[in-house]
């Protein structure tokens, strides 16, 4: 209903909006493709009208030291509140790979005291309006007990975010660091402060560093019990092999050892720096109330950088492939993947488009022939694999498109040859009706994960790194209704066809095709 009212012709504002949109879309199409929307959908009602009208703007303003501050009141009686740090695992290097996630650690100590805890609620080929997928454990969330700074003792610091009742957490993925709170709207005020407390003011004592030494290297013993991590770290280190984006988020074990406290005020002094912060908040929010607030926080605080700011460090895709064998394990997990684009390339909604296509399923889901995903129904019919998840993990300028999949060692084979083939379909013959229902369940997904003030702040604060502002919801509907199946066979034949493919597999793997043969796969496929 909103897609319906922002294209109605009786509202020019908007309408302005996405005509400047569709101008731009068009440039980077084949002349004469146009934007189509069927004629049910020029059909708006006075009620759908007041549902875009009545969505929040999005207030956006840049402080002189580069620190952007944004914010959606939504007149509710919490807030969410936070800082989005463009500072990763990516900006590290071999002998400082896992500092940012070290760093994080010193903020917040990791402890049985569980103040806020999800560790992968956002994957797979769910999206939202960041128009990404936050991929199977790229972030890294845990329990939480607060390290004191040099304005708050630990435990002044504990007391003080439990008697405020709220929420703290943060997380570091590849390409940025986060920490944000939760609280009640009149403490909006508190929880700046406190966040501005902790990421300028932390003690980051030798003591506390030897602590989270111990805390951290425990935690990388966890992390090597779930394989989907394990895999997908396998992924990233042989399609980005001897770059950045290679290494894991938490660094190898040798230099978690060797970390000290010079190597966590370098890495701060050299990435903490006004224009790569955005201060996002959401829900009871007043944007002239949090300005204040950052002025006063971070306005003398943060610097900009001298000189140029750090380069991002080029990764370069290596189609190729990790085999981890263990035939004492009861499933084989094997995720495949093909190079895709950054966040702000223009083909971006068309892939995640063809990876609502494919989809995901697993046992749980039941079968049967109206499953929304063609190789959903294929996977259940042949009892092929006990779960599937397709993914489209984007960076600044590249990405990981591809499956994730969980399977008996007799099935391995037939599973992937099935996935291959589905993907050949989409670079063929994908049908209008099958891109229709996908880009109805895209957009769904992606609205209803925007509930409630955390997500929606999460949005903001991604979106602004990401691109610089927030897209508003009808440009976005409109950028997903433009696809059709003639530009996803074209976006996918692209991406997918004749390419050489990245592969990560652990487990019973012993009947699975050979690299060679994989990669001739991404071919034609004939039964």
């Amino acid at each position: 209903m909103m897609a319906a009212a922002a294209r109605a012709a009786l509202f020019p504002a908007v309408r302005r909006r996405l005509c400047g949109f569709a101008e731009r879309l068009l440039a980077g199409r084949a002349a004469g493709r146009s934007l189509y929307f069927g004629g049910n959908r020029l059909r708006s009602t006075q009620a759908a009208t007041q549902v875009v009208l009545n969505v929040p703007e999005t207030h956006v303003t840049c402080l002189e030291n580069g620190l952007r501050v944004a914010s959606e009141d939504s007149g509710l009686s919490t807030c969410t509140v936070g800082l989005w740090i463009d500072a990763g695992s990516r900006y590290e290097n071999e002998k400082n790979n896992g500092t940012a996630h070290f760093l994080e650690h010193m903020a917040f100590k990791a402890s049985c005291k569980t103040f806020f805890f999800n560790a992968f609620s956002l994957r797979g080929s769910k999206h939202n309006l960041i128009l990404r997928d936050k991929g199977r454990g790229h972030n890294f969330f845990f329990p939480l007990l607060f390290q004191g700074t040099k304005k708050r003792s630990q435990l002044d610091l504990e007391l003080e975010i439990e008697n405020m009742g709220a929420h703290l957490n943060a997380y570091t993925s590849r390409e940025q660091t986060v920490y944000y709170a939760k609280a009640f709207s009149k403490d909006l005020p508190r929880a700046v402060e406190i966040l501005a407390d902790i990421i300028q003011n932390s003690t980051l004592g030798e003591a506390e560093i030897e602590r989270e030494r111990g805390v951290i290297l425990r935690e990388m013993q966890e992390v090597e019990t779930n394989l989907q991590e394990v895999v997908f770290d396998y992924l990233h280190a042989t399609a980005y092999q001897n770059t950045a984006l290679g290494r894991t988020i938490l660094g190898p074990t040798e230099n978690i050892k060797s970390i000290n406290r010079k190597d966590l005020v370098d890495y701060i002094t050299t990435h903490y720096k006004g224009p790569r912060i955005v201060l996002a908040a959401a829900g009871g929010v007043s944007h002239d109330e949090l300005l204040e607030l950052a002025k006063f926080h971070f306005g003398d605080s943060l610097s900009t950088h001298k000189g140029e700011i750090p380069a991002l460090p080029p990764c370069k895709f290596t189609g190729s492939e990790i085999r981890v064998r263990d035939d004492k394990m009861p499933l084989a997990h094997l995720a495949i993947a093909v190079e895709a684009v950054g966040w702000a390339h223009p083909d971006t909604i068309c892939l995640m488009v063809a990876n609502t296509l494919i989809g995901n399923w697993d046992r749980s889901f039941g079968g049967g022939m109206n499953l929304s995903s063609k190789l959903a129904q294929l996977t259940c019919h042949g009892n092929l694999c006990h779960s599937f998840q397709s993914f489209n993990t984007s960076y600044t300028d590249t990405g990981l498109w591809g499956i994730y999949m969980v399977c008996e060692p007799a099935t391995v084979a037939d599973m992937l040859h099935v996935v291959q083939k589905e993907w050949m379909r989409l670079c063929t013959s994908v049908t209008e009706s099958e891109v229709a229902r996908a880009k109805n369940l895209l957009k769904t997904n992606m609205l209803l994960q925007l509930d409630g003030s955390t997500p929606i702040c999460e949005d903001i604060g991604r979106q602004m790194l990401c691109y610089n502002r927030r897209i508003p919801i009808p440009e976005l509907e409109a950028r997903i209704d433009a696809v059709n199946a003639e530009i996803i066979r074209e976006v996918c034949t692209k991406y997918i066809y004749d390419k050489s493919p990245a592969v990560a597999a652990v487990g019973p793997i012993e009947q699975l095709p050979d690299f060679k043969q994989i990669c001739s796969n991404m071919c034609w496929l004939h039964d």
